[in-house]
């Protein structure tokens, strides 16, 4: 049987992590479309003469092609064949994706793509509008959140370990305006799903929240 596990939530209350971890110890195939949607605004941010120009961008998508691949048990993203994936986290990116995001030929492109890959395997899906949007009909929907100070401080963690230079006070600041452009977009708003369950991760480890999702995905297939 093919499964899907849709995990949406605002931008660092920790869905990738999870994500990642749980497609490991279930073997199932983990879709960041989150990435996808970064690298479309990486394009935009290089190609684009402006990034909100929604008629412009439309008009060039079939220019764009993007790709998933694994090396090394690592997920690699793909712009054009290039590998862009360290690129994708930078705050500019971002940025960019939470403005192109809300581009209604964008989001069609990503989501009929992202339809494909989970008609043909068991996968994980994180995003912002997985549950609703993308994969209605997933088998378990989890929307996870915290506090915006605590995503503030594990995407500065992030960035700190990494040996790159942020500054926490942009960062807040970055996550409160997206999470306002996402959740007030006309187009796939930030929600959580009817069906879905609710997650806030402020207190709880990484180990503790991928148990918990674990418990819902075997509560529910039994």
């Amino acid at each position: 049987m093919i499964y899907s596990i849709a995990i949406d939530g605002p931008a660092g209350s920790g869905k990738s992590t999870i994500a990642k971890k749980l497609a490991k110890e279930l073997d199932f195939i983990y879709v960041d479309t989150g990435a996808m949607y970064r690298a479309i605004a990486l394009w935009a941010l290089e190609n684009a003469p402006d990034i909100t120009d929604e008629e412009y961008i439309a008009s060039r998508l079939d220019e764009v092609d993007i790709g998933i691949d694994y090396i090394d048990g690592e997920q690699q993203v793909f712009l054009n064949g290039e590998s862009v994936t360290d690129r994708l986290r930078l705050e500019s990116t971002g940025d960019a994706a939470s403005k192109v995001s809300k581009q209604v030929r964008v989001r069609e492109k990503l989501v009929e793509l992202q339809r494909r890959i989970a008609k043909k395997t068991s996968v994980i899906m994180d995003g912002r509008d997985i549950g609703t949007k993308v994969l209605p009909d997933a088998f378990l929907k989890i929307f996870m959140t915290a506090s915006p100070d605590i995503r503030a401080k594990r995407r500065y963690d992030e960035l700190v370990m990494k040996g790159k230079e942020c500054d926490y006070d942009e960062i807040l600041k970055g996550i409160k305006e997206r999470d306002h452009a996402d959740e007030t977009r006309a187009v796939s708003p930030l929600k959580p799903a009817d069906d879905a369950v609710m997650l806030d991760t402020s207190d709880m480890s990484e180990d503790e929240v991928a148990g918990r999702i674990m418990e819902l995905f075997e509560e529910k297939k039994g």
